[in-house]
């Protein structure tokens, strides 16, 4: 079926989002950094077809606008999926939804969660993070972004030398990817959509450690969370790995941990079908 736009506005931003109709509950799909909804492009196909999907782009990001000087942090991607989830009730006349969570969108998809269990059909973690558990690796481009003092370096490299920038894009995005004619594909296509969202990626990295570092306190949360949560990691990701989903699992009581052995950290991309599946049947 044909996608649709679904009409969403924060603060007089408007926030790009697609629906695809159906019936029952919807499956709402999150992006990272640095990329955007086109990383659900392979998933699409193997997601019920049945079932509404929404996907969108958080602000600074994709098609979203990119308001200048906009504090592009966790707290506030939270309330962009509030607002998305808000559009989704109105428009499909659904509260409850499955969010699906990738990468630094899981400390938003996880904030809202626990301030809306009613509202979770189903939590699908992949290859995420919330906040520092042990085992835990900043892919190298990131930690080059997000470390103090060594961040502002970096951006300004970056701001001099779009070309340094691009390569370092296409290294470690296309080292997320296991299959090199997917890479080939996929990487240009999330590429050539970065440089408007380089101030988003900025403040976003500036953000991590402390999002990371404020979540800790919020464990007892989680484990009083009872809607399912189905974590489903590449195993092959250097970074958010397999220790990462194991003390993910643990921390939830309802948990289903699934490991993918092929696939590393877009593993919606390296194992769409799979994922499809375990996504739908959440």
């Amino acid at each position: 079926m044909t996608a649709s736009l679904l009409p969403v506005v924060r603060g007089g931003h408007r926030l790009y989002a697609e629906v695809r109709p159906g019936t029952g509950v919807p499956i709402v799909l999150m992006h990272g950094f640095p990329d955007n909804l086109h990383l659900y492009d392979r998933l699409l196909p193997h997601l019920d077809g049945e079932r509404p999907v929404v996907r969108f782009d958080f602000l600074g990001w994709g098609r979203s606008d990119k308001p200048a000087g906009y504090p592009y942090t966790a707290d506030n991607q939270m309330l962009d999926l509030a607002a998305v989830l808000d559009a989704v009730s109105h428009h499909l006349g659904q509260n409850r939804v499955v969010l699906v969570a990738h990468d630094a969108s899981g400390p938003p998809a996880i904030d809202w969660a626990l301030r809306n269990p009613d509202r979770v059909a189903a939590l699908v973690l992949l290859n995420t993070y919330y906040q520092w558990l042990p085992g835990m690796r900043r892919p190298p481009v990131i930690a080059l972004f997000s470390t103090p003092g060594v961040n502002a370096l970096a951006r300004v490299l970056a701001r001099r030398r779009p070309a340094v920038q691009g390569r370092l894009y296409a290294w470690q995005v296309g080292a997320f990817i296991s299959d090199p004619t997917v890479r080939r594909e996929l990487v240009p296509r999330l590429a050539q959509d970065f440089p408007p969202a380089q101030p988003a990626f900025f403040r976003l990295n500036e953000d991590l450690l402390g999002t990371l570092l404020r979540r800790r306190g919020r464990v007892a949360e989680m484990r009083r969370f009872t809607p399912p949560v189905r974590v489903v990691f590449g195993a092959r990701d250097r970074y958010l790995n397999a220790r990462v989903a194991r003390r993910f699992a643990d921390l939830f009581p309802n948990t289903e941990l699934h490991l993918l052995p092929a696939a590393r950290h877009y593993v919606q991309v390296d194992e769409p079908e799979h994922v499809g599946h375990l996504i739908s049947t959440a």
